[in-house]
């Protein structure tokens, strides 16, 4: 029998457990023993608790200053006050930014900016290429063209035929949930598949919420996906009625809104890091064992290669590029499967949809026909002892290439 003092740290754990979200759990399912299980899930609770305070995003260079500013002191009390003179701009600089960074997007205080422009002229495979997570917004409302404009693509991207026969939904939620580290987002757009895991369901949202993503970016307006960076209690709030638990799983979120010149120096540096991308023979294959790359200046798929680079810059959860490509020439006919690198039940399916999404418009856009399909494992292999990949999600197979 456990002692009193185990049974409290279980039931505080099991609190807290009940407040993540699908993604934190699958997280934490994995890990045992139990007792890691327990401080895992402590550790998970402090860092949300953190990062939804609204702070963190503001406090994070703070630790940074301070070292310095206690590394210019001794280097002063060793005697090297010349060298001390020079390097103290090095903190006040870093404090004066943080500071700044409080008052413009913490407070708010700033001097307004200006609309974007849209980017309708670019085509979709530039659209792709050039665009960026938007994590920092204008604290100005949508105009009321482009709200309804994109409420319009929302309705006709959901009324389009879907992989599997799940229903899912995006709730439209017009408040500032609380999200890390984006800040002053206002508009969101809420991802929700059935409570009952389905697997096809989230591939769905992410090939659907991407396709939207790319027309509001044609708009001239900044996303961001949001996974973890999501807070379920603040999202549950806003949905109100609108959200059962017993019926429905929040899968992930979308920020919309206008992009910002005012943010945080930590989104700043966190952006520079997150888009950069794996080159495209570490994604496509033409092997089972992933092992040979996908020769794309050869025949037949030289066609098809600035629809590889939109996958190949396809988002996905912190940049993980979790979905990877093996390609398959059988007559007239190719036929892409896609696989995901991680048991991850969320975030690399919404990655591997995210993909579907820029395939199928690439494709749309050079005017290549074909279609979505899941395949059982005898029809996915090259010989009859082929030991496929794990993850498997979904293929694509063209229409006959004149």
């Amino acid at each position: 029998m456990s002692d009193p003092e185990t049974t409290a740290r279980t039931r505080k754990s099991k609190v807290i457990y009940a407040s993540f979200g699908p993604n934190e759990r699958a997280m934490v399912d994995k890990v045992h023993p139990l007792w890691l299980r327990r401080l895992f899930i402590r550790l998970l609770g402090i860092k949300l608790q953190l990062q939804f305070t609204g702070w963190l995003q503001y406090l994070m260079p703070v630790p940074i200053t301070l070292g310095l500013f206690l590394l210019v002191g001794l280097i002063y009390l060793v005697g090297l006050t010349g060298l001390a003179n020079v390097l103290i701009w090095l903190p006040v600089i870093l404090a004066a930014i943080i500071l700044f960074d409080i008052v413009t997007c913490r407070f708010c205080i700033r001097l307004p900016e200006p609309l974007p422009k849209t980017r309708s002229r670019e085509d979709i495979f530039e659209l792709i290429r050039d665009r960026r997570s938007c994590r920092a917004y204008q604290t100005r409302p949508l105009i009321p063209i482009h709200e309804q404009a994109l409420k319009a693509r929302i309705a006709i991207h959901l009324q389009q035929p879907r992989l599997g026969n799940a229903p899912i939904r995006l709730e439209w939620v017009k408040a500032p949930i609380t999200v890390w580290p984006v800040v002053n987002a206002r508009y969101f757009l809420v991802a929700i598949a059935p409570a009952e895991y389905n697997r096809t369901a989230i591939l769905d949202i992410g090939r659907t919420l991407q396709k939207i993503v790319l027309d509001a970016t044609r708009m001239g307006l900044g996303t961001c996906w949001i996974g973890p960076g999501a807070d379920h209690r603040s999202v549950k709030t806003h949905l109100r009625e609108r959200f059962d638990k017993k019926k429905d799983s929040i899968i992930c979120l979308c920020a919309v809104g206008y992009e910002s010149w005012y943010a945080p120096l930590f989104i700043r540096f966190f952006n520079t890091q997150l888009h950069k991308r794996l080159p495209l023979s570490d994604l496509f294959f033409v092997d089972n064992a992933m092992k040979e790359a996908l020769k794309i200046d050869k025949s037949p798929w030289e066609a098809f290669n600035r629809c590889f680079e939109s996958c190949r810059w396809a988002p996905s959860s912190y940049n993980g590029q979790t979905t990877r490509c093996i390609a398959h020439k059988k007559g007239s006919q190719v036929r892409l499967d896609f696989y995901a690198t991680t048991s991850s039940r969320y975030y690399a399916a919404v990655a591997t949809g995210i993909w579907c999404a820029n395939w199928e418009v690439g494709c749309e856009a050079l005017g290549i026909q074909g279609e979505f399909l899941r395949l059982p494992p005898q029809e996915r292999k090259n010989l009859p002892d082929d030991v496929l990949p794990p993850h498997y999600d979904i293929s694509w197979l063209s229409a006959p290439l004149i």
